[in-house]
């Protein structure tokens, strides 16, 4: 039997999204300053290993190993030529550990630069990045897309303009917040009622946070100030870190445990969130502590 389409998926309830892909191959002796999109290339049965650790513990998709794939972020490593090659190549790994039942999203992450004039960026330049990216996705068969660990409205619109405009797929979209007093921002001022003022009406089918500098009681504060802010006109997405990361000897340690990410993720889903994963520092135990919980509600 055909799975059902993400858009119907993700309305029926609890959708549960994959952790960290950098922490995992970390684990696996991937050094620091590697390009990890190239191991899709290079490497790809380590990706594959990922993916597939991710699904047995309960993921149902999980993200492509593209986040820093775009010609940008790629030219650091002499690899701006590679965009189509390795995102293709990211989807159909995925794909592979997916299988007809499981879901696939296209991993697009910021451009590591400012449009202008904070930074060097043209828009149409931009947005002709960020459809390259999506369109080598798209061609690699994944179900939908997640723009992730955005910190800027207007880098964000392109991004989600550049994705739609290669086809009809679903749109996820993903800030990254740190503390601001008693409220919550990104790095670049937008707060949760801004982010969903603007990004609704771009008509995307999930809008939420990942990654930040938040503990896991403000991931849980944020993601009820999200839900009061959307008041149910979109579906909304979690992916916390594993918590503040500790420096020892010179790593940045993650010491939140599967149980503790657990039971912020039931707390988060109390609050209004159905599709949920993690972000920096989680593992595969986590997210099955994630599917456990919320399989118990």
């Amino acid at each position: 039997m055909a799975k059902i389409s993400l858009k119907d998926r993700i309305a029926r309830g609890v959708f549960i999204l994959d952790g960290a892909m950098g922490t995992e191959l970390f684990a696996r002796g991937i050094e620091a300053g590697t390009c990890n999109d190239y191991l899709n290339i290079d490497s790809p049965d380590i990706v594959l290993d990922i993916h597939r650790a991710y699904l047995q513990a309960g993921s149902d998709a999980v993200l492509t190993n593209t986040f820093g794939a775009n010609r940008y972020i790629l030219a650091r490593h002499g690899l701006a030529d590679k965009v189509e090659k390795i995102n293709t190549a990211a989807a159909r790994i995925a794909r592979r550990a997916a299988g007809d039942e499981k879901y696939v999203l296209g991993d697009i992450g910021p451009s590591g630069d400012f449009l202008e004039p904070l930074g060097n960026l043209k828009p149409e330049e931009l947005k002709d990045a960020f459809t390259e990216q999506a369109k080598a996705l798209a061609a690699g068969g994944v179900d939908g897309f997640i723009i992730e660990t955005m910190t800027a409205l207007d880098e964000v619109t392109i991004a989600v303009e550049a994705v739609k405009s290669v086809g009809d797929l679903p749109v996820f979209v993903s800030l990254a917040y740190d503390p601001a007093g008693d409220e919550f921002k990104t790095m670049m001022g937008v707060d949760p009622a801004g982010a969903i003022a603007k990004l609704i009406p771009l008509g995307v089918d999930a809008i939420g946070f990942n990654c930040g500098g938040l503990t896991l009681d403000q991931y849980v504060k944020l993601a009820r100030i999200y839900a009061g802010q959307a008041e149910g006109k979109t579906a909304l997405l979690a992916e916390p870190n594993a918590g503040r990361p500790e420096l020892i000897d010179d790593k940045a340690v993650y010491k939140v445990t599967p149980e503790e990410f657990g039971q912020a993720a039931k707390e988060i889903h109390s609050a209004g969130f159905n599709i949920i994963g993690g972000c920096c520092g989680t593992t595969p135990e986590h997210i099955k502590a994630v599917a456990e919980r919320l399989q118990m509600q």
